[in-house]
């Protein structure tokens, strides 16, 4: 009885590691505004809910405690892997607004980041906040308790990081391919914008050179960048939303693959 009791916690402590390691890193749960405790009991409590199909799945605790601890490891890797994959969609919000941020005038200013720690150019911030709020509408918190923590026990293994690496060496390579993909999507209105306008005041220049179209460009730039973002906000929040739902649908089939 007792030796079952301390297999069970040795499980479940599994099943804690993966999903704290998740949770410090995913969007949105990672951030520095939700108090560390929080994180910690939501963990514990999703855990809790997880572990009876855990149990009955027959996960295999190593006696030996150096096989234990690597184990240990395995599973923070696991969710070290998850989080920041999921990560990286917003990584891709911050990057569509850096990309135009310099062109618009905005290239000095940063604010900083209670989610990735670092300053961020204030539209990438911008953006990022719409994506969360997106994030928040099509319920992103429970897809990814239901992909990454339920799927992932149910197809997921430690011993799969090795015996599948080159499938995960290939999941990172396109997430980052990925990133710069749909970073430069969500850019393309503005900066195709902007490049527009940095031609007309170049042509604008060239025929009244008495004119100072560099102090005439930036109120010009930040106007018409501003127009078209409020303009295709409707369409930039339904990419938003595809491009978090095409995560979360690469991530379970990476999953589920890496599990056969």
């Amino acid at each position: 009885m007792i030796e079952a009791m301390v297999t069970n916690v040795r499980l479940f402590l599994l099943v804690f590691f993966r999903i704290i390691a998740m949770v410090e890193v995913a969007p949105l749960l990672s951030s520095s505004s939700i108090p560390q405790a929080a994180k910690i009991g939501l963990s514990f409590f999703t855990a809790a809910a997880v572990f009876p199909w855990v149990l009955q799945s027959g996960y295999i605790i190593p006696a030996n405690a150096v096989e234990y601890f690597f184990l240990v490891l395995g599973e923070v890797a696991i969710g070290l892997l998850i989080g920041f994959l999921l990560l990286l969609i917003f990584s891709a919000f911050q990057l569509a607004g850096h990309f135009f941020s310099l062109q618009m005038g905005f290239g000095a200013s940063e604010v900083f980041d209670p989610l990735s720690q670092v300053e961020v150019p204030l539209m990438g911030e911008f953006l990022n906040l719409i994506a969360m709020l997106v994030f928040i509408a099509i319920s992103g918190t429970g897809k990814f308790l239901l992909v990454g923590v339920l799927h992932s026990f149910q197809h997921l293994r430690a011993i799969d990081l090795v015996t599948h690496r080159d499938a995960i060496i290939s999941l990172l390579v396109s997430g980052l391919g990925g990133l710069f993909q749909s970073a430069l999507v969500i850019s393309f209105p503005i900066l195709g914008t902007l490049i527009l306008v940095s031609i007309a005041m170049g042509l604008l220049a060239k025929a009244a050179p008495q004119m100072d179209v560099l102090t005439m460009g930036f109120p010009v730039s930040i106007g018409a960048s501003f127009i078209i973002l409020f303009g295709t906000l409707p369409f930039l929040m339904t990419a938003f939303e595809r491009i978090i739902d095409g995560s979360f649908a690469t991530l379970q089939g990476f999953i589920m693959g890496a599990g056969k």
